[in-house]
């Protein structure tokens, strides 16, 4: 599912960092809980319990993947820095184990036995039909990304044995089992939703943005909205690695607005972790060594440049490609990021080296080049063009768009530099009448024929630049049902020389995922929802 940085809400500033919780303090009588308790502290809120409800911001994905379990889930694996979730790596939850067929089109899921709620009720075979129906059915956010797996129909899920259900394809499909692995697909105890449900609600949205239904690591045990969350663990739970429970007890989620004050609760031992530390505060973390960063770069995000491929003036492809020739790369990275990511340019080849994407792209400073291309372009004389980004990351692009102005005049492109208000410039990029703009998104599943079909050709707002290749669109839906690797990673390579070629929009680079903790927890992973989850921590 795409997902991007404008999803944010805000809080007063009345609840400030004082509002910590004494009960946790490290110190006396309650040391032992404060060893057996994680304290998170973030900036935003949750705005459903239901991660599928149309609504809900991204702070309910991940938190949904500890209190809900899904039939299966991504394991990780070690990269420099910490963890990373692994899209090749799919593991049971409430599945213990998965029988597929041998033309792909079957998925035989057999459900754990002695699995429970958290009302202590079994997990039945009628309760995965139900919420697999439901996904597919309701009006939600599963329905979409369900289709992105080949699932469509309730017709699609067959009841075949006391504890198997069959789930069945009209082609093989790559992305299947990952869609059953995303937040999206939580595992329901149907009895409850349906005795809690509204007569015209038979699925429950309403009531389950409120209220949880599910047998996940964790249990709800409190919740004021926009301040804190609290979870405990369910001692019951069975659906971990090697059966084990989670290393911690309870885990607090609060909400404290002022990123200065989530910082120092670190650094004073006051809390175990944060994920939206301001990233010009983290050098300084990390100098004075009172707490620890895991920083991981997004595989699955990008930063990126796009142009407006539909409208004048970056309907010219000469134009595209001189601009992408004259960003300064280098020291855009720099002053946006402090150099805190994976850079998505520079690279050297003139045939793509692997069937990845995004990979770094053979973009690179070059005004020389830059206004050679100008001269082939329809402007070779220059023009005037806007830079735009929306309010909510100018502490970043500002930065950039002083860059990009003085670099691009160098070459006679006159560039005028729009902070735009968030929703204004959500409505400008969707209507088109952007010339060129900074943009950010996430692919819950970085593969490379999904990150084609939904980022680069759609007809949505997800593809910013509007790109629109006949030839991409056929390889990308081929290379989606292509079982035969050589030539799934053949289609692939044509789509990124054809990319390259067209220059939509332009590689930036992958940014830092930076997980501020204390330095006594270890285990954190980084996940495609750019989230924590607890499961994998522990205290030392």
């Amino acid at each position: 599912m795409p997902i991007n940085r404008r999803e944010y809400l805000k809080l007063s500033t009345a609840l400030a960092a004082g509002a910590a919780m004494p009960a946790i303090s490290p110190k006396g009588a309650n040391a032992q809980s404060r060893a057996d308790t994680l304290r998170h502290v973030m900036g935003a809120v949750f705005s459903s319990l239901d991660p599928s409800f149309a609504g809900a911001t991204r702070e309910s994905f991940p938190f949904s993947v500890n209190v809900y379990d899904r039939l299966v889930g991504f394991g990780r694996r070690e990269v420099p820095g910490g963890y990373m979730f692994d899209i090749n790596n799919v593991r049971g939850e409430v599945a213990e184990r998965i029988d597929k067929s041998a033309d792909g089109r079957s998925y035989v899921l057999h459900i754990r036995p002695g699995t429970t709620w958290h009302d202590g009720s079994p997990v039945e075979i009628d309760d995965i039909k139900w919420s697999l129906d439901r996904a597919v059915t309701a009006i939600s956010n599963a329905k979409a990304q369900m289709a992105a797996g080949s699932m469509t129909d309730p017709e699609q899920f067959k009841v075949v044995g006391e504890r198997q259900i069959e789930i069945r394809t009209e082609k093989s499909d790559r992305l299947t089992l990952p869609t059953l692995c995303l937040p999206y697909m939580p595992m329901f105890n149907s009895k409850l939703v349906k005795r809690n449900a509204a007569s015209d609600d038979p699925w429950g949205i309403n009531w389950l943005k409120e209220n949880v239904a599910g047998g996940g690591a964790y249990i709800v045990e409190s919740n004021r909205p926009g301040q804190q969350v609290t979870i405990k663990r369910n001692e019951n739970w069975k659906n971990g690695e090697g059966g084990r429970l989670p290393f911690f007890q309870r885990v607090i989620i609060q909400t404290i607005p002022d990123v200065s004050a989530r910082a120092s609760l670190l650094e004073r031992g006051d809390a175990d972790l944060t994920l939206d530390a301001a990233a010009s505060d983290i050098p300084g973390l990390e100098q004075r060594g009172a707490v620890r960063v895991v920083a991981v770069p997004q595989s699955n995000a990008w930063q990126s440049i796009a142009f407006n491929m539909t409208a004048a003036p970056f309907d010219d492809p000469k134009l595209r490609q001189a601009v992408a020739a004259a960003l300064p790369y280098e020291d855009m990275f720099k002053a946006a990021l402090f150099q805190r990511g994976k850079p998505l340019f520079g690279a050297k080849w003139s045939e793509p080296p692997e069937a990845a994407f995004p990979q770094p792209m053979p973009n690179a400073f070059n005004l020389e080049r830059a206004r050679a291309i100008l001269a082939e372009s329809g402007y070779p004389k220059g023009l005037k063009i806007n830079f735009s980004f929306p309010a909510a990351v100018s502490s970043t692009v500002e930065p950039m768009g002083a860059l990009i102005k003085e670099s691009l005049g160098k070459i006679g492109i006159e560039v005028t530099v729009q902070k735009l208000p968030d929703a204004q410039m959500v409505t400008m990029v969707s209507e088109r009448r952007l010339h060129m703009f900074f943009d950010f998104f996430t692919s819950w599943m970085p593969t490379p024929d999904y990150v084609t079909r939904v980022f680069l050709i759609a007809t949505t707002r997800w593809n910013p630049s509007g790109w629109s290749d006949p030839v991409v669109a056929r390889l990308a839906e081929e290379a989606r049902y292509e079982r035969d690797q050589a030539v799934y990673d053949q289609k692939v390579k044509q789509i990124i020389k054809r990319f390259q070629e067209a220059v939509p929009i332009a590689m930036l680079w992958h940014p830092n995922h930076d997980a501020v903790i204390a330095k006594n927890i270890q285990g954190y992973t980084y996940y495609y929802h750019r989230g924590a989850d607890y499961r994998d921590l522990r205290r030392v």
